[in-house]
């Protein structure tokens, strides 16, 4: 008789067709997010999960499976897993960190550059009919990326692949990390490390590249953004609750700092009437720091075999927890 797995949406055409060959495999085709309710009474049988960034997989639903191994999130981040509970009933988990490290570090740049641009703004200005006659030396003004000071919050595989970038364009990069890089590599990248505090006060951008804990939850609030430079840009492609929304709406209301840029949201999706949307000096992405053709192949790649690994008592290729 085959395991049974459980996927709370589809993933590509290969890997449902390998997936096939060794399970009997379940698609939920409802509303997105899966219900709690839903999730719960699946879970009951399952021997494998896939989920989505945006499901919580709390220890309300994970109290209910009796048998299950291995949860395979396609994302790289993992805070909505319980993982205290995954790891005390030997639930493996598996994560995809790497290979969207490129197509997040991209996002990341493309926010930086619209931002300081204002590539976004000027395309509005043009679909809605408001280009009325050609600007002059002191009209619609962006920002010279080069010689700029690039603060990047996190200094992971993503906050990393994010200073190539930068170095390319002439930028100064310093960042706050909990530890230091080794001297070799902060000279290979050109990066300078600082304390928090001159990180905040001496960028001219701050990006962020923290996961979400307790420790970072809502850590950009109105006390950061008056140390911030008013003219100062914010980019987070992290987590949406790495960031104190109403303080943000704030800040960028009152003119304390210049712009934002934005890929993650506290809540996804925002509707049209959400008050980011009223501010011209945010530019907004639908979550789509990992969404290039490419990059989500492997993703699905990797999924696939951690569940895999997971169900066969191995541990996932990348793995966190038990």
């Amino acid at each position: 008789m085959k395991q049974k797995i459980f996927l709370t949406r589809t993933l590509h055409d290969f890997a449902l067709k390998e997936l096939k060959k060794k399970f009997e495999v379940e698609i939920h085709t409802g509303k997105i997010p899966i219900a709690q309710n839903i999730l719960k009474s699946k879970i009951k049988n399952l021997d494998g999960l896939i989920c989505f960034p945006y499901d919580k997989i709390n220890k309300e639903v994970l109290q209910s499976a009796k048998k299950l191994k291995v949860i395979s999130t396609f994302s790289v981040g993992y805070d909505h897993i319980d993982l205290d509970f995954a790891k005390e009933n030997k639930i493996r988990v598996g994560y995809t960190p790497e290979v969207l490290t490129d197509a997040t570090a991209d996002m990341a740049f493309g926010l930086l550059l619209d931002s300081l641009r204002r590539i976004s703004e000027g395309d509005r200005i043009i679909r809605n009919g408001k280009w009325k006659q050609i600007y002059g030396a002191y009209d619609y003004v962006g920002f010279d990326l080069q010689g700029k000071t690039l603060g990047i919050m996190g200094l992971g595989r993503i906050g990393k692949t994010l200073a190539k970038r930068a170095k390319a364009f002439d930028m100064k990069i310093i960042y706050h990390n909990r530890n230091k890089i080794s001297r070799e590599e902060e000279r290979k990248l050109g990066v300078k490390y600082v304390a928090l505090d001159k990180l905040i006060t001496q960028s001219d951008i701050i990006s962020i590249h923290v996961p979400h804990t307790k420790e970072t939850n809502q850590i950009f609030d109105m006390k950061i953004f008056k140390k911030m430079k008013k003219t100062a840009f914010l980019i987070n492609t992290s987590r949406g609750k790495v960031v104190n929304e109403k303080d943000l709406i704030t800040a960028l209301k009152q003119k304390r700092i210049a712009g934002a840029g934005i890929d993650v949201f506290e809540t996804e999706p925002i509707n049209k009437n959400h008050p980011f949307t009223k501010l011209e000096n945010l530019v907004m992405a639908p979550h789509i720091g990992s969404s290039t053709k490419e990059t989500r192949i492997q993703m699905a790649e990797l999924t696939v075999k951690n569940l895999i690994n997971g169900i066969n008592g191995k541990k996932p290729i990348y793995s966190v927890g038990y």
